[in-house]
């Protein structure tokens, strides 16, 4: 474990950028943390240097990713298909199953060092799915969590019409996190029907904009969400351009 704590986090927004860019981009600053706590080992704790903490913000173009432990099968096009709807398909490093990342949805790309906050990735994911409910509930939106599945849902209670809203896949390494959530904000919710969602056939998948009935401000939910995981994790967030 670090010696040294720091709970300082920088923020970025990626704007809109290209998957295989966005997930290059995070592997080299995966990578640094990473190099930073194993050079620490091998010093004395009065030399140590604390590691980075980092939150990204972006919006891809249209992609599908697979997870680790997903199937192939439950992406419903095939190679004419994706072209066809300008979509690329990439098997990517995180948990879960397959997802869909598009304009109009808020993707979080937490890249923290856990020893900084507390090591435990199961309370990790409860914290960004509890950010985001709060969130959502700015917007008069209940949401909630579903036993055994992760994500945030709307009807997660009598789950007579149960509909992620949020979706989540994370990695850790050293106890440090990368890739992260996939708020639907103003998607495109027909590119969810060309993939079996997270494995879950049984259940839908909505937007704030289904939920609502009118466009929302993605920068204004983006301040929201910010200052929701700030004070979830207690860390001290600075803002970079």
């Amino acid at each position: 474990m670090n010696e040294i704590i720091n709970k300082k986090v920088e923020f970025r927004d990626l704007g809109k950028m290209d998957y295989q860019e966005a997930w290059d981009f995070q592997e080299s600053v995966f990578a640094s943390i990473v190099d930073t706590k194993i050079k620490n080992r091998n010093l004395p704790s009065d030399q140590q240097e604390p590691t980075n903490n980092y939150i990204f913000f972006v919006e891809h173009p249209h992609v599908y990713t697979l997870g680790k432990s997903g199937k192939e099968a439950h992406l419903l096009l095939n190679e004419a298909g994706l072209k066809d709807h300008q979509a690329v398909f990439y098997k990517i490093n995180r948990g879960g199953d397959i997802t869909y990342h598009g304009p109009g949805q808020l993707v979080g790309y937490p890249l923290l060092d856990l020893d900084n906050f507390f090591t435990d990735i199961h309370k990790y994911l409860r914290y960004l799915e509890e950010a985001i409910i709060n969130t959502l509930a700015e917007y008069g939106v209940e949401t909630g969590r579903i036993e055994g599945l992760t994500g945030v849902w709307i009807d997660h209670l009598e789950q007579k019409n149960p509909r992620k809203i949020c979706a989540m896949g994370v990695k850790s390494s050293r106890w440090v996190t990368m890739h992260g959530f996939a708020l639907n904000i103003n998607v495109d919710l027909s590119y969810f029907g060309h993939i079996v969602p997270c494995g879950i056939e049984d259940k839908a998948v909505t937007s704030l904009s289904q939920e609502l009935g009118r466009k929302i401000d993605m920068e204004e939910i983006k301040g929201k969400l910010l200052a929701q995981l700030e004070k979830q994790f207690e860390m001290d967030l600075k803002l970079q351009a």
